[in-house]
């Protein structure tokens, strides 16, 4: 019998470490670093960053929200850079009231344009952090607490523990605080090293499983072969909100205020038959002789949301030999270095990367070229379709693979002309 719950025990386990691994992207993840920069009389000045190394996945508007658990009974004095949703129960303190004084505070970033004073350096982008492959300088946030009712020395201070993050809903896993090698900073002229107190890790995976029952969007496929349109599995995003979708000539399109998006997020989606706030379509367009051509196109359904700095990651074993991307900018992503069959598109900056909420300009495309390989290259069986699709960093339901356009079998043509020729050639001996 104990041996039987050790199996579950390790059995879930291997579950759950599993659903916040991405095999495209093994080793992403977001890291918050405290560093410690000075004490004060009862506590500490710390600088908190967040780094996000996943490579397709960000966090887009409303933005990330980040909560702790103080070890003791500590609280905020101040915060430069981001601020806390509630205050909390500061009535204790005369003369001097702290910024927070609650046991589990929840931090959120500034938005843009608040006074100078206010801001921390990578701040007040309304919590909305890039992917590290699209742009790496955009996925950072940063901002200053300062803890009171703290340690003052290393010794002393106590770790915060239960982080969680939203980004901006649910779906990270945030492990515990680890005390590592203080941060060293080099000064604006590079020539002297200074290094924080103190410094600590928090890091926090991404699991699809966790952020929602249904995926968030749907593959399409055509080709230039075959007239059969695969479209998108039917319900492939859950049909729970099939009730109060909007016919796409609805007069309701025409109300003011519309497109603005709910507190809770609540997506406001056309009605189709797939019910995804998100489809994206691959068409296989034109055969060279060295080459071949596709036309990718992605769709907003949501009538309540544009997508900033979307990202559209494709695993195809001929994305090894990309000749030019035309519309989007584009990034190979190697997980495991010697295999290169995935990639990264993302929209040119000023010019197609916000998605607009659905509607006429809800939708962005572009052509790729790529080079064949004569070893591997063919339309038999699918091959000319990816394998998997993400968008926003969230995997999309692709159609059952026997769903899919099929090259016509000349040799089944030659053979019915074949019969109609030999049946025709004996109706005639037969009236002869």
């Amino acid at each position: 019998m104990r041996l039987f719950f050790s199996f579950c025990f390790f059995f879930f386990m291997i579950i759950f470490s599993a659903t916040a691994y991405d095999p495209l992207d093994p080793s992403g993840n977001i890291t918050i670093k405290w560093d410690i920069m000075s004490w004060t009389a009862d506590g500490y000045v710390a600088t908190v960053t967040m780094n996000n190394f996943q490579i397709y996945r960000h966090i887009q508007n409303p933005g990330w929200t980040l909560g702790w658990t103080w070890a003791k009974k500590e609280v905020i004095w101040s915060m430069v850079g981001a601020q806390t949703t509630e205050q909390g129960d500061c009535s204790k303190f005369k003369g001097n009231v702290p910024h927070c004084c609650k046991k589990t505070p929840t931090v959120v970033d500034l938005l843009p344009g608040v006074p100078y004073n206010q801001q921390f350096s990578n701040c007040c982008k309304g919590g909305v952090i890039g992917a590290w492959g699209q742009d790496p300088s955009a996925a950072v946030s940063q901002f200053q607490v300062s803890a009171g009712l703290a340690g003052t020395t290393n010794k002393t201070v106590k770790l915060p523990k239960n982080f969680t993050l939203l980004g901006p809903g649910p779906g990270y896993t945030c492990g515990p605080a680890k005390i590592v090698p203080s941060t060293v900073f080099l000064t604006t002229d590079k020539r002297r090293k200074t290094q924080a107190l103190m410094t600590w890790n928090v890091t926090c995976t991404y699991s699809q499983f966790l952020a929602r029952k249904h995926p968030s969007c749907c593959v399409s496929f055509s080709s230039f072969y075959n007239d059969t349109i695969t479209p998108c599995p039917s319900c492939a995003c859950g049909c729970e909100n099939k009730k109060g979708c909007v016919k796409a000539d609805s007069k309701i399109l025409t109300m003011k205020g519309l497109n603005t998006p709910k507190k809770d997020n609540t997506p406001l989606l056309q009605c189709t038959h797939h019910m995804c706030p998100v489809r994206v379509h691959w068409h296989v367009k034109t055969n060279y002789k060295d080459y071949w051509r596709v036309k990718i196109a992605i769709t907003n359904f949501n009538y309540r949301m544009n997508h900033t700095l979307w990202t559209l990651a494709i695993q195809h074993p001929n994305l090894n030999n990309v000749t030019q991307v035309f519309s989007f900018d584009y990034k190979p992503v190697s997980p495991y270095g010697s295999i290169n069959d995935t990639g990264m598109f993302y929209g040119t900056k000023f010019y197609n990367d916000l998605l607009m909420e659905a509607g006429p300009s809800g939708n962005v495309q572009s052509e790729v070229l790529l080079q064949k390989d004569q070893k591997t290259f063919t339309f038999k069986q699918g091959w000319a379709f990816p394998r998997k699709v993400y968008f926003n960093g969230d995997e999309c339901m692709l159609p059952p693979p026997d769903s899919y356009p099929f090259l016509p079998n000349s040799a089944q043509g030659n053979f019915a002309s074949m019969s109609l020729t030999i049946l025709l050639l004996l109706l005639f001996i037969s009236i002869w």
